[in-house]
This record gives structure tokens, sequence and C-alpha cells, in this order.
């Protein structure tokens, strides 16, 4: 079999980037099991209610869905278990502290085959109040107004 090359992505959450205001993304590693990456390779995973925890000095991502492998056996892995994050020592450490700061937490954004190897992309994150939701999502329909407008404007005129 040709080894992979380039990236595919699996999975994105777009509730985390509605839900907090990303300040600092980082490419990990995951520690998965066989039938875990049999299930990515059929692009099976939810990262919706997923998060980041520090536990005795390493990260650990929770919350992530990988379906249980169709073809698999009594090997096959818990859907919603805790796996381990793959990073350098200095990223570690400066992503728990900051995590540590109130209002911050640490959340997967996607999901991806990079060079036939699965990356999570996780990000530190600060929670928006409801009224910021609001004031995002009405600037998004404004620039989306404007784009509309001004593609009017230049259809008549061209």
């Amino acid at each position: 079999m040709a080894k992979e090359s380039g990236r595919k992505l699996i999975a994105s959450n777009k509730k985390a980037r509605h839900d907090f205001l990303i300040e600092d993304t980082v490419e990990a590693g995951l520690v998965l099991t066989g039938t875990e990456v049999k299930s990515l390779r059929m692009g099976r995973a939810s990262l919706v209610d997923g998060y980041a925890t520090d536990y005795n000095g390493e990260l650990w991502l929770e919350g992530v869905h990988i379906p249980e492998y169709l073809q698999g056996n009594w090997t096959n892995h818990a859907a919603r278990r805790r796996r381990k994050l793959l990073l350098h020592r200095h990223e570690l450490d400066k992503l728990v502290a900051k995590a540590n700061q109130s209002g911050h937490t640490i959340v997967p954004l996607s999901l991806y085959f990079k060079d036939g190897r699965v990356k999570v992309e996780i990000a530190l994150a600060k929670g928006k109040k409801e009224h910021d939701k609001r004031q995002a999502l009405r600037e998004k329909q404004d620039a989306r107004e404007v784009q509309k407008a001004l593609s009017a404007h230049l259809r008549q005129h061209s």
C-alpha cells in the first residue's frame, strides 16, 4: 500500500468556533487503538462535546466520540474513552498554564489525517457570553448583506 501524503479532514468542530473565542491553536498527535483508526478512516467522528484536561502532567482528550468499528470484534474500543494527546513538553506546559486562568479551556477544533497519521488541532479558548454570540452572528449577517449588495451593484453597472 502506498504511503499517504497530504491532509484529509475527518471531522471539524464548528460549535467550538461559535461558542468560544479562539486565542491559540496547536497541532497534537493522538494515541489511538487500531479499531479507532479504522473507524476514522471511514470518516466517522464527532468533536462537539470534546475538551482536553490536564491529568498527572499529561493532556487528555475527553468527550470525543469515535464510534465502534463495524467489523471489529471483542477488541473493539469504547466510543467515548479518554485519549492521550501527544505534545512537546513546552507546548503542553504553555497550554496548561493558560488554561488554568479563569474562563479558559482547551477544545478540539478539527481531526484529520496528516501523512497517514491522525492529528487533532486543539485550541486555547475563552467562553463567549450570549450577547457576544449574538454580536458575532449579527456581524456575519451584515457582512453577507454588504457582499450581496455589492455584487448586485456590480451586476447593474456591467
